[in-house]
């Protein structure tokens, strides 16, 4: 094979990726972050020096002379290197030429990039919440499978000044400005843990206070200024940090005294926008997709407030009466949507909970 241009990474069988590109530990990422976040191992931007041939493919181990990039269709792009002599057909494949076209054609993909969305899914969020009305000032947002991020996007937007948008997904994905995330498997113990440990300090991931200016008008009613707010600024970063730190681990050794079900039910609003890749099996496509609508619906079930919402998207098919059902038994009301901005080709439709009820029965929600 003719090598590749300097910094590119070429996995052989004696190279191949590491498990940890697939069951990566949980690692929280901020917005505050000034650089993009990199996947680690041989996930990087490929650039081959010649003309290639490319393939979709899952989350599958690849042979010999093949680079991984990362892909904003939540999948990995398995691009073959070509061996020096060797001509290739275009990269171009029908099926990207047709979604390029349709991308084109779409009023709602044309506003998202005008608009500066990170994908055209954001107008499903916002036409069911012009319905519903789910989001206020203040609230915490948990967003599962934010990956690219447009409807965390929307979050944040509907709950500023002082909202917080935690975001939870597989891929590593620079977040967007305002949005907490966390990276890691959601169907994971340790990264569920480690989200609800992030929801238990109600200031975690909350946009900071600006400080007042001279003008009177933003001081405090008494006409003084909080020294607290004068104190955080002129603390420096490892300082905040061992403060935190100390703070976390005075809350550990009180944790017996603490009633942590009351802690952990600290969510305004749970959205679930995730979905397994697709296989072209419909009933399989279906199931996998009420899977992760339960996981999401136990998650809110741990951590959503008394009158809080629940959005999730799932596949149409047999088993979503069911799922209705569980959702009957833990909301005030359960509305089944489609979106005008949901394709109507596409088998997806979103239920949305409204108003978590104060009594919920855990055996008529999870009966099986």
């Amino acid at each position: 094979m003719r090598p590749c241009k300097p910094g590119f990474r070429v996995c052989t069988p004696n190279s191949a990726p590491p498990l940890s590109l697939y069951r990566q530990p949980p690692r929280l990422q901020s917005s505050l972050h000034t650089g993009p976040v990199r996947p680690t191992g041989p996930v990087a931007r490929s650039r081959l020096p010649s003309p290639s041939c490319s393939l979709w493919a899952g989350s599958t181990w690849s042979p010999a002379g093949a680079t991984y990039s990362a892909s904003t269709s939540r999948s990995l792009c398995l691009r073959w290197a070509v061996p020096s002599g060797r001509r290739c057909g275009s990269s171009s494949s029908k099926s990207s030429r047709r979604w390029n076209d349709r991308q084109r054609g779409d009023q709602f993909a044309r506003a998202a990039k005008v608009q500066g969305l990170k994908s055209r899914a954001a107008f499903k969020l916002l036409q069911i919440n012009d319905r519903y009305r789910l989001f206020k000032p203040g609230m915490t947002v948990v967003d599962l499978g934010f990956a690219p991020g447009s409807w965390s996007q929307v979050a944040v937007d509907l709950t500023k000044p002082r909202g917080r948008v935690l975001g939870i997904d597989l891929l590593p994905v620079q977040p967007p400005k305002g949005v907490s995330t966390i990276q890691g498997d959601f169907l994971s113990p340790d990264v569920q843990a480690e989200i609800k440990s992030f929801l238990r300090d109600p200031e975690r991931g909350r946009p900071r206070l600006p400080l007042p200016s001279g003008d009177p008008t933003t001081a405090v009613a008494d006409g003084h200024i909080d020294q607290s707010l004068l104190l955080d600024s002129e603390t420096g970063y490892i300082e905040r940090e061992r403060r935190d730190t100390a703070d976390e681990e005075g809350e550990a050794s009180n944790a017996a005294e603490v009633h942590t079900d009351h802690l952990d039910k600290s969510v305004d609003v749970v959205l679930s926008d995730m979905l397994m890749n697709t296989s072209g099996n419909a009933f399989r496509d279906h199931a996998g997709s009420m899977d992760l609508c339960r996981a999401a619906l136990r998650f809110s079930y741990d951590t959503l407030k008394v009158g809080g919402h629940f959005v999730c998207k799932f596949y149409q098919g047999i088993e979503d009466k069911a799922l209705e059902k569980s959702l009957k038994a833990m909301f005030h009301k359960v509305h089944r949507e489609k979106p005008e901005s949901s394709r109507s080709e596409s088998k997806e439709a979103y239920f949305v909970g409204i108003k978590r009820l104060a009594k919920v029965d855990k055996e008529a929600v999870f009966a099986e």
